[in-house]
């Protein structure tokens, strides 16, 4: 059987200003309908023998990612919550054995299929295809990495050398990023050499046995931090002490590189990990002038550009391979060939304090997420959002009292200490001067609602 490992870490840092700490890119629709997280479960639909996937993400992403697995009606085997990121050897390691928690002691090997929730695949039947040559070799114990097949030198990707011809071998080497003459000498090599997705198939169990023969301390505290853990239902709480405790590392520092049981298998399926604007502007939709948009944008006589509107109308004129991203703080403009150097950008802002770094102007909470609108008038209007079965914490109405209007979705409000209104699609609901209310969205989707006038500031 493969159970999907989905991956869901990372800074949130890359694509900034839309990606930030409190909100990465994999939880957002930046290739898509979907967002990246419910776009990389999808891609596992219909490969034979699959399971319900295990999630791993940082605790403080824990509500989005489980409102995002129940609106696209995913059932997660588990959802394991690290109250700190340790890098992705440790998180393969915890779902290893949370899934091997399961699983006689003489049962088949569990294979593992890791996927990081922020990579695109365009040719999903030719990842598939992939994934079912990668198969006999990890059933037969080898640990699988997938190899990109590469159309250029890129500076800003890993790369494997095979050792030998083939669909598949063993893997001879893993390569660091290299500068772009190296990049160069390595794709004239030819078809040994592939770039590096992060993507693995590999049974729980021995991924285990060579974490234990390269890395025992990390498979020791990743064990006491599940045991220490805390349950409920499909969600584990890893203890934070004991992880804590347990080293940071790659899966390709920690295990591959050390292995001798690693191989590859070529991908060519239209890949990318979207690390950069450039990257995003490869994978989206472009006109007859090759710019990709989105958002209310009118670009005229430009060419080869990503422009991207969030809240408000966006004009080019005359831009050639720009990259102008408006979100609603901050505007981003950067020619597409240095959009990596982005992060340079974030290095300075975390210099200086700025809170751009870790969110947007709306305020994060546990149970959902609120942005004051700019209004001509003195009445304050907050846009919110709660998300899947969550509820906000009790609120008092002031001033003049305030109304609860329905954008989307269902749920109830709660006012004084008993009254409980459903709410649907457009309903008003007023809330008196001096009385609590307390907001709660529905099993099924969130709830999002625009609350006007007096009301005291959202409690976490």
């Amino acid at each position: 059987m493969i159970v999907p490992l989905v991956l869901s870490g990372g800074a949130g840092t890359r694509l900034w200003p839309l990606s930030r700490r409190s909100f990465p890119k994999q939880l957002q629709r930046l290739a898509g309908a979907e967002t990246m997280l419910q776009q990389t479960l999808a891609r596992t639909d219909g490969l034979p023998e699959v399971g319900p996937p295990v999630v791993v993400c940082n605790e403080a992403h824990a509500v989005r990612v489980l409102s995002q697995l129940r609106d696209a009606q995913r059932t997660a085997r588990a959802v394991i919550l690290e109250p700190v990121g340790r890098n992705t050897a440790p998180a393969v390691a915890l779902a290893a054995l949370q899934v091997l928690a399961d699983v006689p002691p003489d049962g088949l090997d569990p294979l593992l299929l890791v996927l990081p929730a922020d990579h695109v695949v365009l040719d999903v039947p030719a990842f598939a295809r992939a994934v079912e040559r990668a198969r006999p070799l990890a059933e037969s114990g080898r640990l699988v990495t997938f190899g990109v097949v590469p159309d250029r030198p890129h500076t800003g990707y890993g790369y494997i050398r095979a050792g030998g011809p083939g669909r598949f071998t063993e893997v001879a080497q893993f390569v660091e990023k290299p500068d772009l003459e190296t990049a160069k000498r390595l794709i004239a090599e030819g078809g040994g050499i592939t770039w590096n997705s992060g993507m693995f198939l590999l049974g729980a169990r021995a991924y285990l046995d060579e974490l234990d023969r390269h890395a025992p301390q990390m498979r020791q505290a990743c064990a006491r931090a599940l045991a220490d853990g805390r349950h409920e239902g499909p969600v584990v709480k890893v203890d934070a002490e004991a992880f804590a405790a347990c080293p940071a590392d790659s899966i390709d520092y920690a295990v591959m590189e050390k292995t001798t049981r690693a191989s590859v298998v070529p991908l060519r399926a239209g890949w990318s990990d979207v690390g950069s604007w450039a990257a995003l502007h490869e994978v989206r939709p472009h006109d007859e002038a090759a710019n990709a948009t989105a958002g209310d944008v009118v670009a005229e006589d430009c060419d080869g550009c990503l422009i991207h509107s969030e809240h408000r109308l966006v004009a080019a004129v005359g831009l050639s391979d720009m990259i102008v991203v408006e979100s609603d703080d901050a505007v981003l403009v950067a020619p597409r060939h240095r959009s990596e150097e982005v992060k340079r950008i974030v290095r300075r802002l975390d210099e200086q304090g700025r809170t751009e770094v870790e969110r947007g102007s709306a305020r994060e909470w546990s149970w959902g997420r609120e942005q004051q609108l700019p209004a001509p008038w003195s009445v304050s209007t907050w846009a919110t959002t709660v998300e899947t079965g969550c509820r906000t914490p009790p609120r008092t109405a002031d001033g003049d009292g305030c109304q609860v209007i329905v954008v989307r979705g269902a749920g109830t409000v709660q006012r004084g200490a008993d009254e409980i209104v459903p709410l649907g699609p457009t309903d008003t609901v007023t809330v008196a001067a001096g009385q609590s209310f307390v907001l709660a969205a529905g099993d099924q989707a969130s709830l999002e609602l625009l609350v006007v006038g007096g009301v005291e500031p959202a409690p976490a």
